[in-house]
């Protein structure tokens, strides 16, 4: 890789600093000194909050916003046609994927980086939650804004960095790893990755990158990691979930409304059949449970006393937009969550179902991406069981171009037939504030979900 070097002459523009990860990675690097500049065409909080820390972004994307650019740092989400890119490939300016430039801010650090399908911003804070509450003051950079941070991203002045790795466009292999989570392996991203075969070598080759003097944690609930193993030259991990054989295992599970009670079985070379009793994590459901004990697994592993571990858990006060509640309207409820792919609406519809039998579930799904849609469809269809009614809105396109062959009338029939579900259709967010205003009934739990605008058509949802 490129050396580069705080304090050089170096200016780095960001295209696309209004993504999650990118707003977070652009701070940090602001914060150690770097000069820094971006473009978004979208405004959103993380631009807001690049720019209240001194970080000028540009509202266009603009061959004049390269003016004495030598190091251009690019979104998965741009593509190769967009001007700044084209400018900068033109003028020779260096052009770094994320994670690549993530990699050479971390390089000295001791790094615990977080990957897999679903769960890993959850995971990645968690793990920042208890390392900061051990007094490390982990740098941290994830895929969500932290409650308690304010943001996804943190300058720290310790030792240990904790990564949110994105696998979406294979880059996450360029980072540095000490100690690494695998959450899961699941049919995502397959617009790059052309097969699942291809994602699991990703995953596979990550897991490999494993130090000697590090450490794997990979879920052994999950099949795909399961099947793994076998070509996983580097048997240097450990397992957690609740199948029984499991280094990490989950038992005695309690999911209360606002919180979830479990005790862990710990098995490994070093240690024979520890039990540690009511673990208490303010999240719920199954799925989070899971990444909790990821984060344990982990963080005791690296030395961690199992009671600030407990309490950081207990004490922890969640990610934006993962069952975020916007509104509360006299006896409903009103969440945000970014769940966009079927596996994560099954968990997160399974875990209201399990803590809110005698209350109705009104999903709202706003469908992110053509291409994944088109993947996925069937799998979407079964997503929907524990709904006792689903708002259908149109796709979010996220910068792809529409498909014509999209049917939004036959994708819902799809779904009202495979999830028994009843299937209303919105065209925008006017209309769904109308249909909420008509047909909200009493003790109802109503949920957004998706990866695109439904996050503000949820918080701006009025009676």
């Amino acid at each position: 890789m490129t050396n580069i070097r705080i304090g050089s002459k170096e200016k780095i523009h960001f295209i696309g600093i209004g993504g999650i990860g990118m707003s977070g990675l652009a701070q940090v690097m602001h914060r150690m000194g770097f000069k820094v500049q971006g473009s978004d065409v979208s405004k959103s909080k993380n631009v807001e909050r690049c720019k209240k820390i001194g970080i000028k972004v540009f509202s266009k994307h603009d061959k004049k916003n390269l003016k004495e650019i030598t190091i251009v740092v690019r979104s998965s989400a741009i593509k190769n046609q967009n001007i700044e890119i084209i400018t900068s490939k033109k003028r020779k300016i260096k052009i770094f994927k994320r994670a690549e430039m993530l990699g050479h801010v971390v390089s000295l650090k001791k790094n615990i980086v977080v990957t897999g399908s679903h769960g890993k911003t959850t995971t990645t804070s968690l793990i920042a939650k208890i390392l900061s509450e051990a007094r490390l003051d982990p740098t941290i950079v994830n895929g969500g804004v932290i409650n308690s941070l304010g943001g996804s991203a943190k300058l720290g002045k310790g030792d240990w960095a904790v990564l949110e790795a994105d696998e979406s466009d294979g880059s996450f292999l360029n980072l540095p790893v000490n100690f690494s989570v695998v959450t899961n392996v699941d049919k995502e991203h397959l617009d790059f990755y052309k097969n699942f075969e291809n994602l699991k070598k990703s995953f596979n080759n990550f897991i490999n990158k494993t130090p000697t003097l590090g450490k794997s944690f990979i879920c052994w609930d999950n099949k795909e990691i399961r099947k793994m193993v076998s070509s996983i030259k580097n048997k240097n991990y450990l397992t957690y979930g609740f199948n029984n054989k499991a280094n990490y295992k989950i038992f005695n599970t309690i999911y209360e409304k606002d919180c979830s009670i479990f005790d862990l079985r710990i098995s490994t070379p070093l240690i024979k059949n520890k039990i540690i009793k009511k673990i208490k994590v303010n999240l719920i459901g199954s799925y989070n449970v899971l990444n909790s004990v990821a984060a344990i697994a982990l963080c005791s592993y690296i030395g961690i006393n199992i009671k600030i571990i407990k309490k950081s858990l207990k004490e922890f006060a969640g990610i934006q937009r993962r069952m975020t509640r916007v509104l509360k309207y006299k006896s409903n409820d009103f969440y945000d969550d970014y769940a966009h792919h079927p596996t994560e609406i099954k968990s997160v519809l399974e875990s209201l179902k399990r803590t809110n039998k005698k209350r109705n579930i009104t999903s709202i799904f706003q469908p992110h991406r053509f291409s994944r849609l088109r993947l996925l469809k069937k799998d979407f269809s079964y997503s929907f069981k524990n709904s006792d009614k689903l708002i259908l809105c149109p796709v979010y396109s996220a910068g792809e171009k529409t498909d014509r062959n999209y049917d939004q009338i036959g994708f819902s029939k799809l779904i009202a037939k495979n999830s028994n579900v009843q299937v209303i259709l919105i065209k925008d967010q006017q209309e769904l504030n109308r249909y909420l205003k008509k047909n909200i009934i009493k003790n109802e739990i109503i949920i957004g979900m998706g990866a695109g605008s439904i996050t503000k058509w949820m918080r701006e949802i009025n009676f």
